[in-house]
């Protein structure tokens, strides 16, 4: 995966402990297990070919995963991490301490949708093999696997609700029908690895955000 590239471990002896070893081993699983399905899917990518892209054992995939669901599930997590953080790391905000009633002004609103939203693309742009996972795999993976991904997009409404000031049952449901509609516009160009479709989204995202709010044009 270009967006995560990681080097097997050198031969013999390397001064590494075996915490970083692990943690090392870990991160390859994780990359190999994404890039897999990027080749394959969900349901074409077996434990083999997380082992071989890997470049570990059989015994080292199980001492930290219980089961290609399992290695997939952190996976997930991996790549939801990926997508949230680019965004609050953009925002420069912690997500648990962002205040939802920060700013009245609508033009600051929007401002601040648009910085999120422009990250959010960039970050599936650059994280391709997880973005695939965290938006088109994760359905085939099994029903703990949506439920999964369901909490992640609700932490991202909730960041989308408290970057726009919205407060009203009304207007946390518009929020959740924006990403969700989102979420799936991406899905195309991400399937098809067109990463100029996936940025022509901006534009009439934001636009549409930009009335909604009734910010005037610049």
């Amino acid at each position: 995966m270009a967006d995560a590239p990681v080097q097997r471990l050198p031969r013999g002896r390397h001064g590494l402990t075996r915490d970083e070893v692990e943690t090392s081993q870990r991160l390859r699983m994780l990359v190999a297990m994404a890039d897999a399905m990027m080749d394959k899917g969900y349901v074409g990518t077996s434990v083999a070919d997380v082992i071989k892209r890997a470049g570990v054992s059989r015994e080292t995939f199980y001492q930290q995963f219980s089961s290609k669901a399992d290695c997939f599930s952190a996976t997930f997590d991996a790549a939801a991490d990926a997508v949230v953080g680019a965004i609050a790391a953009d925002l420069r905000v912690d997500l648990a301490d962002l205040d939802s009633a920060q700013d009245a002004d609508p033009a600051i609103r929007y401002a601040r949708f648009e910085q999120a939203f422009t990250a959010y693309l960039e970050a599936l742009a650059t994280h391709p093999a997880y973005a695939r996972l965290f938006l088109v795999e994760v359905y085939a993976a099994g029903p703990e696997a949506i439920a999964r991904r369901s909490a992640v997009q609700g932490r991202i409404v909730d960041l989308v609700a408290r970057m726009l000031d919205v407060t009203s049952a009304h207007g946390r449901f518009a929020c959740e029908v924006l990403v969700a509609a989102v979420g799936a516009m991406v899905t195309e160009p991400l399937v098809s690895q067109d990463v100029d479709g996936l940025r022509a989204l901006h534009a009439p995202v934001v636009d549409l955000v930009r009335r909604a709010l009734d910010v005037e044009s610049g």
